[in-house]
């Protein structure tokens, strides 16, 4: 047997297993896929969904209205309520995702046919933006082409269980997906109960720091490396703790801020409060954030 054949004999046997669990999201065949990971329970990209409800399709054209159980937005992923109609959810592989490892992309397109297509995993641990421009880290990049509406749909070993859940286009033949590692099946199990995941944010509006550079420079100011708060969102933590329009973020709790990833780390590894260094035109000040809660 050639090794195009055993190819092709494996992604029709994973096809034929995990087919039925892909979905369309969105009304028309609309956004994306997702994939049934319980009773009820569909898995998919936040990006995919707007609003509350979606329309699910599965195999064989059959339509459903799913309701949003849970979403995390910056992790881009949300759990809807669906009727499955006893649909067997995926199975999840049990060992992450090695480079070199050769794997499948299966989608449903929007006139509800199967697509499969293969590629192997080029590269782990990278990163891509959220919905929020926040970053998404240890991700998997492969070579499985995916037509456009693919992203919630399932990366699948030549054993047929998912491995990654397909969410971003990088161009030039390459993708990424977030590993369906325990995190994620612990994060999906949340979801499903309607806990939602929430990330700790200041509620500004930040410009980068080349621009806070040329800012200053353009009114006389030394130059600082630093983010430029240009929005201060209303009953936000940043407008509790008087963090102003105008200012400029340069460190978290001593940490020096060159870059929004930089505050995202720092907020998310944070306790119930963070030291804010500002620079407020020529005046050096530090300003403690509280949050409400701990980020679920």
């Amino acid at each position: 047997m050639t090794v195009f054949e055993d190819l092709s004999n494996a992604a029709t046997s994973a096809l034929e297993s995990v087919a039925p669990s892909v979905v369309r999201i969105g009304r028309h065949g609309g956004r994306g896929c997702g994939i049934v990971v319980g009773d009820g329970l569909v898995a998919t990209n936040a990006h995919n969904v707007r609003g509350e409800e979606t329309h699910v399709t599965f195999a064989g054209g059959r339509e459903e209205v799913g309701t949003v159980a849970a979403i995390d937005v910056d992790g881009d992923l949300v759990v809807l309520r669906v009727d499955t109609a006893g649909i067997p959810a995926v199975a999840w592989s049990p060992d992450p995702a090695s480079t070199g490892e050769v794997v499948f992309a299966v989608s449903r397109s929007a006139g509800g046919g199967d697509r499969v297509s293969f590629g192997m995993i080029s590269g782990t641990e990278r990163a891509f933006r959220g919905p929020r421009g926040r970053r998404i880290k240890g991700s998997l990049e492969h070579t499985a082409p995916m037509p456009r509406g693919s992203s919630g749909g399932p990366v699948v070993t030549l054993a047929g269980a998912v491995v990654g859940l397909n969410t971003n286009r990088l161009g030039d033949g390459f993708y990424l997906a977030i590993p369906t590692d325990r995190d994620f099946q612990d994060r999906v199990a949340s979801l499903a109960a309607g806990q939602e995941r929430t990330r700790r944010r200041l509620g500004v509006g930040l410009a980068p720091a080349h621009v806070s550079r040329a800012l200053r420079r353009s009114v006389g100011l030394d130059e600082r490396d630093g983010l430029l708060v240009r929005v201060v969102e209303d009953d936000s933590a940043a407008a509790a703790a008087g963090i102003r329009q105008g200012d400029l973020l340069v460190s978290v709790n001593g940490n020096p801020l060159t870059n929004a990833d930089d505050l995202f780390d720092a907020l998310d590894g944070a306790p119930g409060e963070v030291r804010v260094g500002i620079v407020r035109g020529t005046e050096e000040l530090e300003i403690t954030v509280r949050f409400e809660a701990d980020p679920s």
